[in-house]
C-alpha cells in the first residue's frame, strides 16, 4: 500500500486522536448502501458524488473554520484521497484521508465490524 504520510491518517492515529478527546470530524464519502453495512461511530455521511455541491454546507456546519480537523474515509482509501484533495482545493487546510479506509479500520481497530 503506497501510504502518503502528508495526505493520510492511519486508523491507529485516528483512534488515538479520538481517545485523547481531539476535535475531529470523520467524513464518510461512501454510498448509502455501504454506510448501511458499517460505519465509524460519530462519522458524518457525505457521498463523494455530492461533495462538490455540498462543500458550502460542510463549511457552514464547521462555522467556516477551515482549520478544523477532518479525516475522510471510504472503503479502501481511493475515494477519500480524492475527497481530501477536493476539500483542500475548497480551502480546508487540515484534512487527511483515512489510510486503508474503513476496511483497515475494521481490521485494526474494530475487528467485530462487518466488512465487505
Amino acid at each position: 500500500y503506497p501510504y502518503r504520510a502528508e495526505d493520510e491518517t492511519t486508523p491507529r492515529e485516528l483512534a488515538e486522536l479520538r481517545r485523547a478527546g481531539g476535535e475531529v470530524v470523520v467524513l464518510d464519502v461512501r454510498t448509502v448502501p455501504e454506510w448501511d453495512i458499517c460505519r465509524i461511530d460519530g462519522a458524518r455521511l457525505l457521498p463523494l458524488q455530492e461533495l462538490e455541491r455540498r462543500v458550502d454546507e460542510l463549511k457552514a456546519d464547521l462555522d467556516d473554520d477551515l482549520d478544523h480537523r477532518i479525516v475522510v474515509n471510504c472503503h479502501h482509501g481511493r475515494r477519500s484521497l480524492t475527497a481530501t484533495y477536493m476539500l483542500r482545493a475548497a480551502g480546508f487546510r487540515n484534512v487527511t484521508s483515512l489510510a486503508g479506509g474503513i476496511h483497515l479500520w475494521a481490521k485494526d481497530i474494530e475487528p467485530t465490524m462487518p466488512t465487505y
